[in-house]
């Protein structure tokens, strides 16, 4: 009885300087908790003893906890470009400074400044999209997700839509191109084999229920050897001819030619315009290298019609979403690629990348083993199926520990790497040079643990 009388009284408790620059609310909640549990555990004899400075330590701890943020900043050190768990692409701090002046001020997002009366919130990417891309229109919602379900819904609702075998494709979080289409209203007709679809199974699939011939990117997969399938362009000229929408999902599109000999497989959004597409949806935050965002371009007409169907209520952006998107295809339209993050680490050349790798060798070759070698790696988010590019990697080797447990004691330091071929690796394809100190820094605060 007498340890459970010397438990301190909440309303004193939390009084207790330790906790002045705190906030008292939350100290209080967790205080009452942390000494409620206190209590219990001495009933229950689990606890013999107990001081102040350990609860006062105690609930600090809980405090800190509870209010650090989740989302941190973490150095991808995986090679991996688009990387969906790190984030995707990342944003030039010149380009978010310009942005930032919009998100903090009032602006013009819907408001015409020239009539002086409501205006629409996508003209202002528009203008810069059309140039770039010779289009008509272009529409910007929350992701490609909602670009596919807006389209279908708007244009095929109770009506079929044309897809070959091979292409009804699962992403990533169990996106399912047939599910997003029942749940849109449209009618699945599958065209084609798993491996094989030729022209004439586009043409003799149209009806007078048909609606739309849509085409869909493998973005994590590719059908090799005995197969074959039909260029968008045919695609195009055959809906223009039974007088039908063409759309391609495009999953992630770019807006220059990638480099690696990748233009072949994966020509950009250009190419494509020089078809004279009806409608194309492409993701923001993956080649683009911009925010996440659904961009749908193509004719006016038919952007028009998706601009009054009432789901896009529900799926539009935010004014520093089109204020970012618009920066970085300023950025493309003028030629600065280098103010796209995403871009500039897809071009530096290994080269480069390797001096880099030496730089920090240097640092580290007296606190431990590590051997630069060249490497390949993927681009990630889906954007170009089971392609490798080139890279240089610097493999580490410290305390006899196993390559799983200095990726474990790393991630401690949110330094995310990879391991192949039993070594654990930092892949500079996606190291920025100002982040070399700072990884120095952290792997020797591990290895000198």
């Amino acid at each position: 009885m007498s340890l459970l009388k010397s438990i301190p009284k909440v309303d004193k408790f939390i009084n207790h300087n330790s906790f002045e620059n705190y906030s008292s609310k939350l100290i209080a909640k967790i205080a009452k908790e942390l000494i409620n549990q206190l209590r219990e555990d001495i009933l229950s004899q689990k606890v013999d003893s107990f001081d102040e400075t350990t609860l006062i330590e105690n609930v600090i701890k809980q405090y800190e906890s509870l209010t650090q943020p989740s989302l941190q900043k973490v150095i991808n050190a995986t090679g991996v470009i688009v990387h969906t768990n790190l984030g995707r692409s990342l944003i030039n701090e010149e380009v978010f400074e310009r942005a930032k002046t919009i998100a903090t001020s009032y602006n013009n997002l819907e408001y015409d400044l020239q009539k002086g009366k409501r205006g629409e919130r996508y003209a202002h990417i528009s203008k810069v999209f059309c140039e770039l891309l010779g289009c008509e229109d272009v529409l910007i919602v929350n992701n490609n997700a909602s670009a596919v379900f807006l389209i279908l819904n708007t244009f095929a609702k109770n009506k079929e839509v044309v897809v070959s075998r091979g292409e009804l494709v699962e992403i990533g979080g169990s996106f399912r191109v047939p599910d997003v289409m029942s749940q849109s209203g449209a009618k699945l007709h599958e065209i084609g084999t798993t491996n094989k679809t030729h022209l004439y199974d586009y043409e003799n699939a149209v009806n007078d229920n048909t609606s739309m011939l849509m085409k869909v990117h493998k973005s994590n997969y590719s059908i090799e050897g005995f197969s074959s399938e039909v260029p968008f362009e045919q695609i195009v000229k055959i809906a223009q001819e039974k007088e039908v929408i063409d759309y391609y999902d495009m999953g992630s599109g770019h807006l220059v030619d990638l480099p690696y000999n990748l233009k072949d497989d994966e020509p950009s959004v250009l190419e494509y315009m020089k078809c004279n597409p009806s409608l194309l949806s492409f993701s923001g935050d993956k080649l683009l290298g911009s925010v996440q965002a659904g961009i749908i371009v193509g004719k006016k007409e038919l952007i028009a019609k998706l601009k009054k169907n009432q789901l896009l209520r529900m799926l539009r952006v935010d004014k520093l979403t089109l204020a970012l998107l618009e920066e970085n295809v300023k950025s493309v339209l003028l030629g600065k690629l280098e103010e796209i993050p995403t871009l500039k680490m897809l071009f530096t050349s290994t080269e480069v990348l390797e001096q880099r790798a030496k730089q920090l060798q240097i640092k580290l070759q007296e606190h431990c083993n590590c051997q630069i070698k060249a490497s390949q790696t993927v681009i990630g988010g889906g954007t170009t199926p089971n392609k490798k590019i080139p890279t240089i990697v610097l493999s580490l080797e410290f305390k006899n520990y196993k390559p799983n447990k200095i990726e474990k004691l790393l991630r401690g330091k949110n330094i995310i790497g990879r391991i192949e071929d039993e070594k654990f690796l930092l892949d500079f394809r996606t190291i920025d040079e100002n982040e070399l100190e700072l990884i120095e820094n952290r792997i020797k605060e591990v290895i000198h643990a």
